[in-house]
């Protein structure tokens, strides 16, 4: 799809269900994506990573070679939009969502997050004419919601109990970015 050195975010492929299956059994990882409550069956990978729904573009997030991350973005439709409560959008007006997650713990606070972000920003605006990107990270996940303000998103509405975490239903921030450039680098 793109490269932004050292980054690579290429296409989703068959054999990345391995890498997928690893990450989401780690509970480090699932401390913040998924719930360590729910580990990731070979059968639930299949049926979420690789279910067949076109409108949405996943990726394995690559750091010079070597496979670290996973990100899908989509075009948001009018039951997206209605969902998450958004204003309403020019006619015409194109709006993403975004999810993402490292993989890789060790690359976790080494500046990768916001590079990942605000080069997928781009890629948006550049190849898809996106006009806003919207994302929804739990409330207590203070690193995630830290990245995403410093590539520009803002916190737009609280969504109360709005995704099931470890056992509950935890509160997300609905964030917006309006895309005019400029992208932040690291």
């Amino acid at each position: 799809m793109y490269r932004s050195n050292p980054l690579t975010v290429r296409g989703l492929l068959p054999s990345d269900a391995a890498l997928l299956h690893r990450w989401l059994n780690d509970p480090v990882v699932l401390e913040y994506y998924e719930g360590r409550d729910r580990p990731q069956t070979d059968e639930r990978v299949q049926a979420h990573f690789y279910s067949g729904d076109d409108k949405v573009f996943r990726c394995i997030v690559e750091y010079d070679g070597c496979p670290i991350g996973y990100i899908q973005y989509y075009r948001l439709d009018e039951e997206g939009i209605r969902g998450y409560g958004l204003e309403e959008p020019a006619a015409g007006e194109r709006i993403f969502g975004m999810d993402q997650f490292i993989g890789e713990p060790a690359y976790w606070n080494r500046g990768v997050g916001r590079r990942l972000v605000s080069s997928m920003l781009r890629h948006l605006e550049e190849r898809h004419r996106a006009e806003r990107v919207v994302m929804d990270p739990q409330t207590w996940n203070g690193r995630a919601v830290a990245c995403y303000e410093k590539c520009g998103f803002r916190k737009v509405k609280l969504l109360p109990g709005h995704e099931w975490h470890e056992g509950k239903m935890r509160d997300c921030w609905l964030m917006e970015r309006r895309l005019e450039g400029p992208y932040a680098e690291v």
